[in-house]
């Protein structure tokens, strides 16, 4: 595999530079190539300006349309250029954060932001009443596999069906299905650590266990079943779930599962 890793934690010495470490270590210890994208180290910018997109530009900026002829002239900035090629090597791709707030650090949010652009991650293909583009499990990033790996403050409990927080699929379907599978990526299940500012030692190495047999399973893990919008489970150009397909007791984020 062409693995390409992005890590978003500001100390490198945290538990998740450790999952990034033992990743690097136990895919190429397997004959698999790796790439890391370390954001905090590489001082990634993470808000979307004028500067992205050079002379593509216009004055009052107009984000997709401005990136979109960026994307296509070549003239988007070159740290973003270095991320989408990195996108394009990778077979799989594999997301490492702490849940902050409910989702990812800002300065991932910012990656996805500016690197994801129009005619990249997103407005491609077809858009008529027959057909709304090639998003939902076609797009520009078909064919590859991609996986969030984060670590978690609070217990597994909080994150259940019935805790506080609300079920970790439900937290993480806007990056999953809205950011991954929306290029068209599979989704590979979550890697999830709880309790990360707790874990001990022994914690740690049951944990690097499990880390390192998902790691060498990446192959033949299955995805989410998520539904493709093209696929005919969807009104078109409505794009809303044909009545009858739901799954029963299935509400909300999951009637996107086919299975």
């Amino acid at each position: 595999m062409k693995v390409f890793i992005v890590h978003a934690h500001p100390e490198r010495r945290s538990l998740n530079g450790a999952l990034t470490d033992l990743a690097v270590e136990t895919l190429t210890g397997a004959g698999h190539e790796v790439r890391v994208s370390d954001l905090y180290a590489m001082r990634w910018k993470s808000p979307v300006d004028a500067a992205d997109f050079g002379p593509a530009a216009s004055d009052p900026l107009a984000v997709v349309p401005d990136s979109g002829r960026a994307y296509e002239s070549g003239a988007l900035a070159a740290d973003i250029r270095a991320e989408q090629e990195k996108l394009r090597w990778a077979d799989t791709v594999i997301l490492q954060f702490p849940l902050w707030w409910y989702t990812m650090p800002a300065i991932l949010k910012g990656w996805v932001d500016r690197v994801f652009t129009y005619g990249f991650g997103y407005g491609v293909g077809e858009h008529s009443d027959t057909r709304y583009g090639d998003r939902f499990g076609e797009g520009a990033l078909q064919g590859k596999r991609a996986m969030l790996s984060l670590t978690v403050g609070g217990p597994e409990g909080h994150y259940s069906d019935r805790g506080i927080n609300g079920p970790i699929d439900d937290l993480l379907f806007p990056i999953q299905h809205g950011i991954l599978f929306h290029p068209g990526m599979a989704v590979l299940p979550p890697f999830v650590l709880y309790r990360a500012g707790r874990m001990s030692s022994e914690d740690f190495a049951a944990a690097a266990e499990r880390w390192r047999e998902r790691l060498l399973s990446l192959e033949e893990t299955e995805p989410v079943p998520y539904r493709t919008q093209n696929g005919g489970d969807y009104e078109i150009p409505v794009v809303r779930l044909r009545a009858g397909l739901e799954k029963p007791g299935r509400s909300g984020f999951a009637l996107h599962l086919a299975e």
